[in-house]
């Protein structure tokens, strides 16, 4: 098996494992309520940190909107789900399309923001994708949507300006955004989204688009001169990242512990700390994202104890997986203490 195989089955492994064990402890009883509460939205967010490194790490681009389509993905599944709550199909079969719904959607969006967006570059680019994310939630939060006998209603106002008779039901709240969604997210159809989000970015990468996206990060200019189309290119990467991102937001709005969807769920700071993840787990690095990913958001839930001073510990951590993972001296360190180069040494003396 060549390294790059090995990397990607050892990648599939350590999911299959966390996976294994945690529904063990899970069936054992020794996992907590509050870790049970936690499995979703580690998958919720691992999933987030992977799409995100396919633009950030992979394409090369800085987008800071990348909540934005998460909050599509979350707001069209959870409205897909509300209105199907009660006409009696299967829950499973009713969540899966969801997930496939909000991806879609969340996927042209992706197409209709980065036709325009991605032509710039840097800080630039940067501010437009922060711009969008926070449109896309000022959109959701003004509105209103009803249904009843007559179909749809739709308003930018008030749930008054609706006017629905009194058998009509109110879907989305405007700032309360979407109550009582169906609680059908599970820790297993998390992985299993997870699996599929780290094969098709894998794929994408070893492929030939995957291959000319990272042509054009690494020099535009070549790229283009051997006849890469950029804009095809750089536009597919986003939308691929963005419908993933869809995904994860259908997860969210139906896990256990986000029975109501709200537009502020998904501003500036959702988007910040997804980027976090990305660059602590190592920019274009799919294993150091889920790790990261992982790592980052049970650790405040462990922290809680401490009042006062989680945060500044969680800071503290933060800073020292910063260092750890980006300082010369501790790369340094890492590769003359790594195992591969111990046991290399070990193996060695022994042949002699």
């Amino acid at each position: 098996m060549n390294k790059q195989l090995k990397d990607n089955l050892i990648t599939y492994g350590i999911i299959i494992a966390f996976y294994a064990i945690m529904q063990t402890l899970s069936a054992t009883g020794s996992l907590s309520s509050l870790f049970k509460g936690l499995l979703v939205p580690v998958c919720v967010y691992t999933i987030m940190a992977v799409s995100l490194n396919l633009t950030v790490g992979i394409l090369g681009e800085l987008s800071l909107g990348h909540a934005g389509f998460m909050c599509i993905g979350a707001f069209v599944s959870a409205f897909f789900s509300m209105c199907l709550k009660n006409s009696g199909m299967n829950s499973i079969v009713r969540f899966i399309i969801a997930i496939l719904l909000g991806a879609l959607v969340s996927a042209v969006f992706g197409v209709l923001i980065g036709i325009p967006v991605l032509r710039l570059r840097g800080d630039y680019l940067a501010i437009v994708t922060l711009a969008f994310g926070e449109i896309i939630k000022n959109i959701v939060n003004v509105l209103y949507i009803g249904k009843d006998e007559n179909g749809m209603h739709l308003s930018f106002t008030d749930t008054a300006s609706l006017n629905m008779s009194a058998d009509g039901e109110v879907i989305v709240k405007g700032p309360q955004g979407i109550t009582g969604i169906p609680n059908d997210s599970t820790f297993t159809i998390g992985i299993i989204v997870l699996l599929l989000t780290i094969a098709i970015v894998i794929n994408f990468v070893n492929s030939r688009s995957g291959r000319a996206v990272m042509a054009i990060r690494d020099n535009r200019i070549a790229a283009e001169s051997v006849g890469i189309n950029i804009s095809k290119y750089k536009l597919m990467a986003f939308a691929i990242s963005a419908s993933m991102a869809g995904a994860a937001g259908a997860l969210y709005s139906h896990n256990l512990n986000n029975l109501m969807a709200q537009p502020k769920n998904f501003g500036y700071n959702m988007s910040i700390m997804i980027l976090v993840y990305v660059v602590l787990g190592g920019i274009g690095r799919i294993r150091g994202s889920i790790i990261a990913a992982a790592i980052l958001t049970v650790l405040p839930e462990l922290l809680r104890g401490f009042s006062d001073y989680r945060m500044l510990i969680y800071s503290i951590v933060l800073i020292v997986m910063m260092l750890f993972n980006c300082a010369p001296a501790a790369l340094e360190l890492r590769e003359k203490y790594s195992l591969k180069r111990l046991f290399g040494k070990k193996l060695k003396k022994e042949e002699a």
